[in-house]
């Protein structure tokens, strides 16, 4: 997604607030689904339900990306990475400790040197593997059980509720890696084609993996359709389309070491939030586990693009 180029001036500094724009969405994302969710819509059916009217409105717009995702395999690949990471972030800050959540989704970078080396070819250099090793301590320390019961961790159906957003938050930020690999390497893909997918994608897992926890009993159906709920997810289908459109318009107009620096924004936007609103906590081990993560994240951005 990540731009080649540099603009200047005043362009430079629009694209900094469109990526900005960006971070604070999916930052604070999580108080919309949390609500909805003690209202009864499950995070997964509303993901699903966002993605499908966004998908809509890019196909009313840009009805040649259609057929752009059907003959184009490798967009499918897209469609699996974008759904898994919508389905697994969503769901996660919905259930979960913000905080962790996010710090653990952004262990992203330590993915992206593996994916980077089997799908892309591209070389692990000294800084790459730094970035790895720094990323894995970061996990290590908010991960770590207190009193350090790692058997506790794995004990199923009690340790559940615990490790199950930490899970999600992990395999989320694994696919968030697999889907900015794809991006790149499907650059030459049209901007809406490579939309679509990632729209599709939210809505196909998503509902797809709903539908499935539904009918096993581990997620409630769907209420009812109603105003409330129904526009308020419209409103957010909207939110999170702008959001996507602002993500392209910023990252196509300043270097990819930028972006990535301006895109941990959303770390300090999700943090802030969460302990505000008491959704989220800080200790000692998160705030040693956020520097040494965000640590791998600004390695990985002062890469040159």
């Amino acid at each position: 997604m990540a731009g080649a180029g540099a603009a200047g001036g005043g362009g430079h500094a629009w694209a900094v607030v469109a990526l900005l724009f960006n971070a604070f969405t999916w930052g604070v994302s999580w108080w919309p689904f949390r609500q909805l969710a003690d209202a009864g819509l499950h995070p997964l059916w509303l993901t699903g339900f966002i993605y499908t009217a966004a998908a809509v409105g890019l196909l009313i717009a840009r009805p040649a990306a259609l057929p752009e995702l059907l003959r184009t395999p490798a967009l499918w690949a897209l469609v699996l990475a974008s759904g898994a990471t919508n389905a697994c972030f969503n769901w996660a800050v919905s259930i979960g400790d913000v905080v962790r959540v996010v710090l653990l989704f952004y262990l992203m970078p330590l993915w992206t040197v593996v994916l980077s080396r089997w799908l892309l070819g591209e070389r692990i250099s000294m800084r790459g593997a730094c970035r790895v090793a720094l990323s894995l301590a970061g996990a290590m320390v908010v991960l770590w059980p207190v009193g350090g019961a790692v058997a506790a961790v794995v004990v199923l159906p009690d340790a559940l509720p615990r490790w199950l957003p930490d899970a999600l938050g992990l395999l989320g930020g694994l696919a968030f890696a697999l889907n900015n690999v794809m991006l790149r390497r499907e650059a030459r893909r049209s901007p809406s084609g490579r939309a679509l997918a990632m729209f599709a994608g939210g809505a196909v897992v998503a509902t797809g993996l709903a539908a499935l926890l539904t009918q096993a009993s581990l997620a409630p159906s769907p209420p009812p359709l109603s105003w409330g709920w129904s526009l308020v997810a419209l409103a957010m289908a909207l939110w999170f389309l702008v959001s996507n459109l602002a993500l392209q318009y910023g990252a196509a107009r300043l270097p990819a070491n930028t972006t990535s620096v301006v895109m941990i924004s959303e770390v300090f936007f999700a943090s802030a939030s969460a302990l505000a609103m008491g959704a989220g906590t800080l200790g000692w081990r998160e705030g040693l586990g956020a520097l040494m993560i965000l640590g791998g994240a600004m390695l990985a951005s002062l890469q040159k693009d």
